[in-house]
């Protein structure tokens, strides 16, 4: 009665509301920059289970938006570091860590453990699995998104309302669009634009309010505008993700197909025939030196077409992936071959590098 006393004595709320969310059971998919605020605020109202599914570790970068870590989370699988931190917040509740990736082979057996799906994802592939596995397994999803200084929030799948795909039919092409590691992200929105999802999470357990299903809310930072959009239920889009719902798992298996031009660093065996090309800017950090390593910038690397035309194996790396996978991609279009992107970002590929060449490496 202490702990949640300002929920009880609400009207709209009282004892019966807040026994609705200790019964409730929420799946959080990623512990970043949408996903912290989304689990500290699900945590404190009490919601009854809460599930946290994130392959990912806490690097020292997130730290600027992601503020269920501290420096003692470095290195940590951030799932895994979330549970510790809400753990202590509310001891009351179950928080359940899945420290691995969301697949199309894992998706259904878990989304069906859950009443609500929210998306804090900050890529299309991870969206569009989630939205098709919530419309399977008919469950609602709370999908937040942010860029820069804008943020979107709606409630997709819920009452017989549109889906994600009803906004967005086709994915844009893999790695097209820049993720926040590459065009940065104002600090306190991924705050602002999940507190948001956690209020429409509350407002779904509880059923009050007027809950953003059939609206886009569209969020600028520095204008402090707010533009609500309609979305209209696309039938067509929904019935195609039932119809092929037979063959959702095996997804998976085309997924990994288009892997083939993907190394870890630690596969890679130096020898005098390979480039190690970085791929980011140049004022970009962690920088590594020495071990024949060459910064060609994704953005001038049109320009380096006659330099990278030749019989050596060319393995590209950037901060996250990403950008390393396009130049893999672009070279390729340019019938340049033995180029493959790294799976590592920046600072694993650094470390590792430290440890293995302690003696050839100058690391700063």
């Amino acid at each position: 009665m202490n702990r949640y006393n300002r929920h009880i004595i609400l009207s709209e709320i009282g004892p019966e509301g807040q026994d609705k969310l200790s019964k409730a059971k929420v799946l959080v998919i990623g512990a970043g920059g949408l996903g912290c605020p989304i689990l500290q605020y699900l945590t404190a109202a009490g919601v009854g289970t809460i599930g946290i599914i994130d392959f990912d570790k806490v690097e020292l970068s997130n730290l600027q938006r992601q503020v269920l870590f501290g420096a003692s989370s470095l290195g940590k699988n951030k799932a895994q570091a979330a549970k510790t931190r809400l753990e202590d917040l509310n001891s009351d509740i179950e928080i359940i860590a899945y420290p691995e990736a969301l697949t199309y082979q894992n998706a259904l057996e878990l989304f069906n453990q859950y009443d609500i799906v929210v998306d804090g994802s900050d890529n299309f592939e991870t969206r569009y699995l989630v939205n098709d596995a919530c419309i399977i397994s008919n469950k609602p999803l709370v999908f937040g998104a942010i860029y820069k200084f804008e943020g979107q929030v709606s409630v997709f799948n819920y009452n017989n309302g549109p889906s994600y795909r009803c906004l967005f039919p086709i994915s844009p092409q893999k790695d097209t669009v820049p993720n926040c590691s590459e065009i940065g992200v104002m600090g306190v929105l991924p705050g602002i634009i999940g507190s948001m999802q956690a209020n429409e999470v509350i407002k779904l357990i509880l059923g009050i309010g007027d809950v953003l299903s059939g609206k886009l809310l569209c969020y600028n930072s520095l204008s402090n505008q707010s533009t609500t959009l309609r979305i209209n239920r696309n039938d067509t889009v929904i019935n195609e993700v039932l119809i092929q719902q037979s063959t959702f798992r095996d997804r998976a298996l085309n997924i990994n197909c288009e892997t083939n031009k993907l190394v870890s660093i630690q596969n890679i065996i130096y020898k005098d025939n390979i480039l190690l090309i970085d791929v980011r800017e140049t004022h970009e950090q962690p920088k590594v030196d020495e071990l024949s390593i060459e910064s060609i910038p994704l953005s001038s690397i049109q320009n380096k077409l006659e330099q990278l035309n030749n019989d050596k194996e060319k393995y590209f790396f950037c901060q996250s992936g990403t950008r390393s996978k396009r130049a893999v991609a672009y070279l390729k279009e340019q019938g340049i071959t033995n180029c493959y992107s790294i799976v590592e970002g920046a600072l694993e590929i650094k470390n590792y590098l430290k440890e293995q060449f302690k003696e050839k490496t100058n690391v700063r």
